[in-house]
């Protein structure tokens, strides 16, 4: 559900998300999202008070961001093109081949290698889309054994998938979802996601304990997390 309030002379909209707590959430990301995440039953006149009552906050946190210019870069997928893993950035080199009927990505000496049959924009991001799903299955599946010995529990399944607005899920059945854009991120803060998402097997929501329970594992998740909100928007296709 989508509801707007008046701060001024400015509208501020918000997408609202209604989850079984005691507590009311708001969160802004960049470059202009306004989320809220409220108790079942809570009045659209209470969620819009609550939003009122922060929306000093808001509108400051929504001029940071365009001041920031945090928007999505547009890639074109032709030699020299540059994009992320871990952290880093890659060049792109394609090297035409007709006789490879499906395109080929590899990532070596500092670049990224493509062969495929033409040079077709939609053909090499769908591949290099595949790619990136891979590698991100492959090293959160890595980190989740890495870090398996804080949790008794361990994830129904692994997969990576398109997920638009989050960066990673947890089910009810504790099946671990990711989007697979998070390979992207450097080291330190795709293990934030990783062990993020592992606390939720325990607290399907952000309560105190949840947190607590992050940071007893990852003292400084703040300072990750913190990463994914300046510069999430850049690790896109």
């Amino acid at each position: 559900m989508q509801l707007s309030i008046r701060y001024g002379t400015k509208i501020i909209e918000f997408d609202v998300e209604y989850k079984d707590r005691k507590t009311m959430e708001i969160s802004v990301e960049p470059p202009d999202k306004v989320s809220v995440v409220a108790p079942l039953g809570a009045t659209q006149e209470v969620i819009e008070y609550k939003v009122k009552s922060k929306a000093a906050w808001i509108v400051q946190k929504l001029y940071t961001f365009r001041d920031m210019e945090y928007r999505r870069i547009p890639r074109e997928y032709v030699n020299g093109e540059s994009f992320m893993y871990l952290g880093r950035n890659y060049s792109l080199q394609i090297q035409v081949d007709e006789n490879n009927k499906k395109p080929e990505v590899r990532l070596y000496q500092g670049k990224f290698h493509v062969i495929a049959p033409s040079k077709n924009e939609d053909t090499i991001k769908q591949a290099m889309e595949q790619w990136y799903r891979e590698k991100t299955r492959e090293k959160v599946l890595e980190r989740i054994q890495y870090y398996q010995h804080f949790f008794k529990k361990k994830p129904y399944d692994v997969k990576a998938k398109e997920q638009q607005k989050r960066w990673a899920s947890c089910t009810s059945k504790d099946e671990l979802l990711f989007n697979w854009r998070c390979v992207m991120a450097p080291s330190h803060v795709l293990d934030y996601i990783v062990v993020h998402e592992m606390c939720h097997m325990y607290y399907k929501n952000h309560s105190q304990e949840f947190w607590d329970m992050l940071a007893a594992i990852m003292p400084d998740y703040e300072r990750r997390k913190e990463w994914l909100k300046k510069y999430g928007i850049r690790m896109d296709l």
